[in-house]
């Protein structure tokens, strides 16, 4: 979808901080509130050239308390130098102010921002946030990227999530390189489900624990992004796809569950490969009896653990990507479509659980 033709302004050249003074219509109070706590350091930064060839939008941290995409998100504006853009960049730290200063994923109303759109301009506080930013921000632009954190107590490897069927996001995610791309249907009230029934693309990575720096999380994000902006032509710079191997794409994961509380003992965490019956952990009693071993029920990647050591029955523990051919990832290939070919997942996408 082009972007819109309202009236936002044009920042260029000399300043990485004209930020609040020059924003579209964001959001509410808590926008002052941040003002104050923390010295002017929230808002949108637009970047933008002569020549828009291309709008994209990189989010930091959507639903609230993650800390790999305000990092990030800071590295890029400081790296990106508009006078060299073919386009424009729209970079958000966060979109949802309140859980960032609050520490939670949820806003004051207990609402859940990325289930909240596409939201109305009467209706509850995560409803008129998610109206506010679809329309001044999303709408504006032809390709967004979205940097969550996982939840508190979890840690999530790197990851690219992308709408099912779509071959142009495969394409794109490739060009991010992230370690593995899942590709699942999307979610009612989410903000890539919107965007889709717009024409806007999105990629969504999931990367790290919420709360915590994670060097590996916030410098595949950097990357990322920079070879994306490489891809479409918009920074002069290297897209990762000249030497092209085969992806880890998957359209299925599985969490695999603790079988008793107790305390965890892991043999396996975030980026290893497992085939299917090998150990993930053992779950035990207090003083080590009774224990229990958790196994993969598939052979892939684990891409998501539990950090906390002591667990309830049920809890989720691991977060598996199912990967139809581990043996042929890595493996270059002569061509991109060549890759996307022989990496392509079997069977229909499912869809992915809150959990995740």
């Amino acid at each position: 979808m082009p972007p819109s033709t309202s009236e936002a302004p044009h920042l260029s050249g000399s300043t990485l901080r004209q930020l609040l003074e020059h924003s579209p219509d964001l959001p509410t109070d808590a926008v002052s509130d941040l003002r104050e706590r923390r010295g002017n350091e929230g808002g949108v930064l637009r970047l933008v050239d002569e020549h828009r060839t291309h709008t994209l939008r990189e989010v930091g941290q959507l639903p609230g308390p993650g800390t790999q995409g305000e990092f990030g998100v800071q590295r890029l504006a400081q790296g990106l130098q508009p006078e060299t853009l073919a386009g424009t960049v729209l970079l958000v730290p966060v979109a949802n102010i309140f859980g960032f200063i609050s520490q939670s994923r949820y806003l004051p109303d207990r609402r859940d921002l990325n289930r909240s759109f596409p939201g109305s301009a009467g209706g509850s506080l995560a409803g008129q946030l998610a109206h506010i930013f679809y329309r001044e921000v999303v709408a504006r632009c032809q390709l967004g990227i979205d940097i969550h954190s996982a939840a508190i107590h979890r840690y999530n490897l790197p990851q690219i999530r992308i709408a099912a069927g779509n071959r142009r996001l495969v394409e794109l995610a490739m060009a991010f390189g992230a370690p593995v791309i899942i590709e699942s249907p999307l979610r009612d009230g989410s903000l890539r489900d919107l965007a889709q029934k717009h024409g806007v693309d999105m990629l969504l990575m999931e990367a790290g624990e919420a709360l915590r720096f994670d060097r590996l999380s916030i410098e595949t994000g950097v990357e990322g992004v920079t070879r994306v902006l490489a891809h479409l032509g918009m920074v002069e710079a290297d897209d990762g796809l000249s030497a092209v191997g085969i992806p880890a794409r998957a359209n299925r994961t599985t969490w695999v569950r603790a079988p008793r509380g107790g305390v965890m003992l892991t043999a396996r965490t975030s980026g290893d490969p497992v085939r299917k019956g090998e150990l993930l952990a053992t779950v035990s009693g207090l003083l080590g009896e009774g224990g229990e071993t958790m196994v993969s029920p598939v052979d892939g990647i684990i891409i998501g653990h539990a950090t906390l050591p002591v667990v309830h029955q049920g809890d989720a523990l691991f977060h598996i990507a199912a990967i139809d051919h581990p043996e042929r990832v890595g493996a270059q290939i002569d061509s991109i479509t060549d890759a996307i070919l022989a990496s392509e997942p079997q069977g229909s996408a499912q869809g992915l659980l809150d959990e995740d």
